[in-house]
C-alpha cells in the first residue's frame, strides 16, 4: 500500500496544484489500509472519513477522485446529486448509486480474472478457429431415422467411417492451417461463427433508467438466442476468446469478490451536491432538495441496499462530495448530512501559471494529446514556450471576463488555435513539422479577445 506522500506524488503526475485536496484524499486512503490491519472487533467500529471538496468547476475535483480510484484499483462511480429525486417521485432513486458501484466492481473483478486466463482463452479460441477453417473428417455415425420407420421394419443407414488416408490428409491440412493461423497469414480470411445475442430491457425501460434483463429475472430459463455472423479471423478470435475466458472464470466467485471490494474499497463521488443544499430558494412543483438529502443520508450513514447480486452494506464505502458552493454553503446542507462529511477541502481557482503548467506538465498533458492525434496524419506538432504562455494568458483572461470553467477552457482555446491544422491534415503527405508560436496563437485568437467577443469560448 502506498504512503500518503507516495499517493500525492502519483497524483502530481496528472493534476496540477490542489495540494490540500491531494493530502486529504491520500490520508483517507491510507486510513483504509490502516483499518484493514486492525482486529475485526475494532475494525467494524471505524468508518471512513468522508470528504467534501469545494471549488469552482474545472479545478480538478472529479479528476482527483478518478485518479485516486485508478491508483489503488478501487471501484468508483460518479453520480450527480441533481439527478436523484425524493422518494415518491418518478425518477432515479438514491439506492441506484450503490447498485452502480457494484456493477463497476464486478466489471473490475471480471476484467482482472479474464486477463489472468487470457492466454488459455486465446489458445482455445485458436483451436475453435482451426475447427471452423478445417471441418472434421467423416465420422462413423448413424443418420437420424424416423422412429415410425424402425417400427415398420425400415433399415437404419450409416455413413462409412473415414479411411486412414482421409484421416491422414485431414491431420496434414489441420497442421498446415494451424501453422498459417499462428503465423498471422489468415487474419483477413472470412469465417462464419455463432454469437449470443444480449437480452436487454425495452427502450422504454432504459429511457426511465430501468435496466432489466428478462433472462436473469427468470433464472436463465429463457434459451440464449444466437445468430450467425461472417467476420474476419482476427475478429472471430476476439469474440471466441471472450467466450472461452468467460467459461474459465467462476462468476459466483467474481460476484462474491466484487461485493466485498465494493463494500470495503468502493468510492462514490457525489458531484453538484451544492445544488441540493437549502430548500428556501425554490418553489413550485420541483422535487424537494432537502428530501433528496434525507434520502442520501442513510446511504452515507451506513445501511444495506438490495441489488440483483445480493445485499450490499454501505458502512465502509468512502463518499467524496463536491460542489462549487458559490451560491449555497456547506452549512446549508441538513445538519445530519454535514456531520457525515468531517473533512472539508477548499480547492483554489486556477492561476495563469497553473494553466501553463496544465498545458505541458502532466503525464498526458493536453498539448501532448493533440500532438499524438496529429502525428497519426504525419503532422509533427510543436508548441513553443511563448505559445504556451499566450494560451494560458488567453484562458485566464476568458475565465475572468466570462463564466469561469477552469481548465476546460484550454480545450476550447486549443480547438480554435488548431482548427486549420486539424482540418488540413490528411496523412496523404510526407511528415510535416508545424511549430505553433506566440504569433500563431495571437493570429487565431486576437479577433475574439480584441472585440471582447468571448461567445466562442463559453461552453
Amino acid at each position: 500500500m502506498l504512503t500518503p506522500h507516495e499517493i500525492v506524488e502519483a497524483l502530481d503526475r496528472y493534476i496540477v496544484g490542489q495540494k490540500e485536496a491531494k493530502r486529504a484524499v491520500a490520508v483517507a486512503l491510507r486510513n483504509r489500509y490502516r483499518r484493514s490491519l486492525l482486529e475485526p472487533a475494532l475494525r467494524e467500529e471505524i468508518t471512513p472519513k468522508n470528504i467534501i471538496m469545494m471549488g469552482p468547476t474545472g479545478v480538478g475535483k472529479t479528476e482527483i477522485a478518478r485518479r485516486l480510484a485508478k491508483l489503488v484499483d478501487a471501484p468508483l462511480v460518479k453520480v450527480e446529486a441533481t439527478k436523484f429525486t425524493e422518494v415518491g417521485y418518478v425518477g432515479r432513486d438514491v439506492d441506484s448509486m450503490v447498485r452502480d458501484l457494484v456493477e463497476a466492481s464486478i466489471r473490475l473483478c471480471k476484467d482482472k480474472r479474464m486477463a489472468a486466463v487470457r492466454l488459455s482463452a486465446e489458445t482455445a479460441a485458436n483451436e475453435r478457429l482451426i475447427d471452423l477453417l478445417v471441418p472434421g473428417a467423416r465420422k462413423h455415425t448413424h443418420a437420424p431415422v424416423n422412429p415410425l420407420q424402425l417400427l415398420l421394419g425400415g433399415s437404419q443407414q450409416s455413413e462409412p467411417a473415414p479411411t486412414e488416408e482421409e484421416q491422414a490428409q485431414h491431420r496434414t491440412k489441420r497442421e498446415t492451417v494451424a501453422a498459417q493461423l499462428y503465423a498471422g497469414q489468415l487474419e483477413e480470411k472470412i469465417v462464419e461463427i455463432e454469437v449470443e445475442q444480449a437480452n436487454t430491457g425495452s427502450d422504454a425501460m432504459l429511457a426511465m433508467g430501468i435496466d432489466i434483463n428478462l433472462n436473469e429475472m427468470m433464472g436463465g430459463l429463457l434459451p440464449k438466442q444466437k445468430k450467425r455472423r461472417r467476420v474476419s479471423v482476427k475478429e472471430a478470435r476476439r469474440i471466441l476468446a471472450q467466450e472461452e475466458a468467460e467459461k474459465l472464470i467462476d462468476m459466483d466467485d467474481v460476484t462474491r469478490e466484487a461485493i466485498e471490494k465494493a463494500e470495503q474499497d468502493g468510492i462514490i463521488f457525489i458531484d453538484e451536491i451544492d445544488k441540493i443544499a437549502g430548500g428556501q430558494h425554490g418553489s413550485g412543483p420541483d422535487v424537494s432538495r432537502e428530501g433528496v438529502q434525507r434520502d442520501i443520508l442513510p446511504i452515507v450513514e451506513g445501511c444495506t441496499v438490495n441489488t440483483k447480486y445480493g445485499p450490499v452494506k454501505t458502512d465502509f464505502i468512502l463518499f467524496i462530495a463536491a460542489g462549487a458552493f458559490h451560491v449555497s454553503k456547506v452549512s446549508d446542507l441538513i445538519p445530519e448530512l454535514q456531520g457525515r462529511f468531517p473533512i472539508r477541502v477548499k480547492l483554489s481557482a486556477l492561476t495563469e501559471e497553473d494553466y501553463r503548467r496544465i498545458l505541458c506538465q502532466p503525464e498526458h498533458a493536453i498539448t501532448k494529446q493533440y500532438a499524438a492525434l496529429l502525428e497519426t496524419d504525419n503532422v509533427a506538432l510543436q508548441f513553443t514556450e511563448d505559445a504556451l504562455s499566450a494560451i494560458a494568458h488567453y484562458a485566464h483572461r476568458a475565465n475572468e471576463s466570462s463564466e469561469n470553467i477552469g481548465a476546460r477552457r484550454l480545450h476550447t482555446i486549443l480547438e480554435t488555435v488548431l482548427d486549420d491544422i486539424s482540418f488540413n491534415a490528411s496523412g496523404e503527405h510526407p511528415l510535416v513539422k508545424v511549430v505553433v508560436d506566440e504569433n500563431y496563437v495571437k493570429e487565431h485568437l486576437s479577433d475574439e479577445f480584441d472585440g471582447e467577443d468571448l461567445d466562442k469560448f463559453i461552453l
